[in-house]
């Protein structure tokens, strides 16, 4: 990695939806160079994904944070389960693990109607079969 890289990873975890164009413009690059290397990091595993950070103060402190364990359907496989699970609101973590549940989701939503509506949409959408669902009291660090 060079300071290019870096440039590259810093604005990136400002704005991870900048365009290619405009990313380039940033570190002195074309937008085909600043893909290039966004694609060599990512293939080299420097970055793994892309994730939109919302801030909370900006944002309030509102709503419940949950974790849901989730076991898919027989029917389901996982491939299909987290192409559908991404795009549910209120989903932001999805973890496959070990033990009785197949996945630990880590989600927001405003009150119980919202955590009822999610996951009535796993079980109708992402074809979850059981849940075992948790809320978190007090975050000490994320």
């Amino acid at each position: 990695m060079d300071t290019i890289d870096r440039e590259i990873l810093s604005t990136l975890q400002e704005d991870a939806r900048i365009s290619y164009r405009d990313l380039g413009r940033r570190v002195g690059l074309s937008a085909n160079a600043a893909a290039d290397r966004v694609r060599k990091m990512r293939r080299s595993g420097i970055i793994r994904g892309f994730t939109t950070l919302v801030d909370q103060a900006a944002q309030g402190s509102s709503g419940l944070v949950i974790f849901i364990d989730a076991r898919l359907r027989p029917d389901t496989t996982d491939e299909q389960f987290e192409k559908d699970v991404v795009r549910l609101p209120g989903i932001t973590e999805v973890i496959h693990v070990t033990g009785e549940y197949d996945y630990l989701l880590r989600a927001r939503v405003s009150d119980a109607t919202g955590l009822d509506a999610l996951v009535r949409s796993l079980k109708r959408q992402a074809g979850v079969a059981h849940t075992n669902t948790r809320l978190a009291l007090r975050i000490v660090l994320e």
